[in-house]
């Protein structure tokens, strides 16, 4: 909490100041924090063009154009399905219509494309550095929460990241509903997440990084609705899983003649562990499977029905990504 409290008053004072005070002569904390600001402020009038609001039809939610073509990078729960025209909001009140494009659901990455591909949209950088984005670095998030507000703007976030894995990034920057699908940038003005899952503590956020994003942009680009079965660079699992009412993580769908089907996992099982480490969301989960090659064997822990079991499963290979 002291993280996000000093964050706060850094994204206060950050709102607040019209003029950027230099950083010379000034030594210790007081000299980084006046440092990180000069530089959240030389790069937010640069960026904040790109972040759009989009009307969802039953909220608002958040974008950024990272094409002058008018390619937009959002949440996969945002766009929930390919095909689907959507009015988004720029940052001048203006409104234009984009389509979705392809998503990935297990991560939450998604593209949008503007309908007018001639005019020259403003644009930000993605990162292609996706391993270089370390717990500890500062960051700065932006969107819409509460919906788009002209006379606001765009809301500024400043904090840090928290924790890292294989497709997503967990930093102490305060979102709201709103900001799902806005962007996470570096401290070099890039993009490096999507904003994906908001926390009720507010503080400790989720988001997509650049990983996903990379990995499938030509499917992503051909509107294809991809699945990441929990499995990873080597082992194959051959299951999908996410979160349910209870937070738990719960398995909703057992690929026939996986490795999983085999060894007995069924539909409803909640994992509780792999290996005898905690598993507590599914980039977690993802990111344990992804540790393991073909043939190696793990050992899950899960419950169905308040009854507990071990279930032993040796990973597969991993086939190419499911597509609808």
């Amino acid at each position: 909490m002291r993280t996000a409290f000093f964050s706060a008053l850094l994204a206060l004072a950050l709102s607040q100041s019209p003029h950027v005070v230099s950083a010379a002569g000034l030594e210790g904390p007081m000299g980084s924090f006046q440092r990180l600001q000069d530089t959240v402020q030389g790069w937010v009038p640069k960026v904040r063009p790109s972040v759009v609001a989009i009307l969802t039809g039953d909220g608002t939610a958040s974008g950024v154009i990272i094409s002058e073509e008018g390619l937009i990078l959002t949440a996969a729960h945002v766009a929930e399905t390919p095909g689907r025209e959507m009015q988004v909001v720029l940052d001048d009140g203006s409104q234009v219509i984009a389509t979705t494009l392809g998503l990935d659901k297990t991560t939450d990455a998604a593209l949008m494309q503007m309908k007018d591909r001639q005019k020259k949209w403003p644009t930000v950088k993605v990162s292609r550095r996706v391993i270089e984005a370390q717990p500890g670095e500062w960051c700065f998030a932006l969107g819409h929460p509460g919906g788009f507000d002209k006379r606001r703007g765009v809301v500024l976030r400043v904090g840090r990241i928290v924790k890292q894995t294989a497709n997503s990034l967990q930093t102490d920057c305060v979102l709201m509903g709103g900001d799902s699908g806005g962007p996470l940038f570096n401290l070099a003005g890039e993009v490096i997440g999507i904003h994906s899952l908001i926390y009720e503590q507010r503080d400790e956020n989720m988001h997509v990084s650049m990983a996903p994003f990379l990995r499938s942009w030509e499917d992503m680009k051909s509107n294809h609705v991809i699945h990441t079965w929990g499995t990873g660079s080597g082992g194959y699992l051959g299951v999908a899983t996410a979160a349910n009412a209870g937070g738990a993580l719960e398995v909703l769908e057992v690929l026939a003649d996986s490795p999983s089907a085999k060894a007995g996992l069924i539909t409803g099982d909640v994992i509780l562990s792999l290996n005898g480490e905690l598993m507590t969301d599914q980039p977690q989960f993802s990111t344990a499977v992804r540790l393991h090659a073909p043939g190696d064997q793990i050992l899950l822990r899960v419950r169905n029905h308040e009854v507990e079991r071990e279930v032993k499963v040796t990973l597969g290979r991993q086939p190419k990504e499911q597509e609808e």
